[in-house]
């Protein structure tokens, strides 16, 4: 099994900025795309950005250039560096990875519990 921990959610006014971590730990042979999913009240889970193994990154057309993703392979976690927040990216965020486990010949996908991240205007 894998385990996800998020953090560096909260309440920041728009404009300013807020980094997510989100770290895994647990039966891990190799971690493929990391990624950060949100979902609003009444909307569906959207991505906001990914990043694979090797470093290739995508992010959603509404956060380009405000949103920067990262990985640190040494400690299976990935960041998400969120800049001149809005109020429309108020919304839980989750962090989802794609593993291969030492237990299974697939890999499989796990997700965070979810971080609040509130942006007041």
């Amino acid at each position: 099994q894998v385990q996800l921990v998020e953090s560096g959610g909260g309440l920041v006014q728009a404009g300013g900025s807020l980094r997510l971590s989100c770290a895994a730990s647990g039966s891990i042979f190799r971690i493929n795309v990391m990624g950060w999913y949100r979902q609003a009240p009444g909307k569906q889970r959207e991505l906001v950005a990914a990043i694979t193994s090797g470093g290739r990154t995508n992010s959603a057309d509404s956060v380009k250039g405000r949103v920067t993703i990262s990985r640190d392979n040494a400690k299976n976690t990935v960041y998400l560096q969120m800049n001149n927040l809005k109020p429309e990216d108020t919304a839980v965020y989750y962090c989802n990875v794609n593993v291969n486990t030492l237990m299974s010949l697939y890999p499989m996908d796990y997700w965070g519990q979810g971080t609040q991240v509130t942006v007041s205007s």
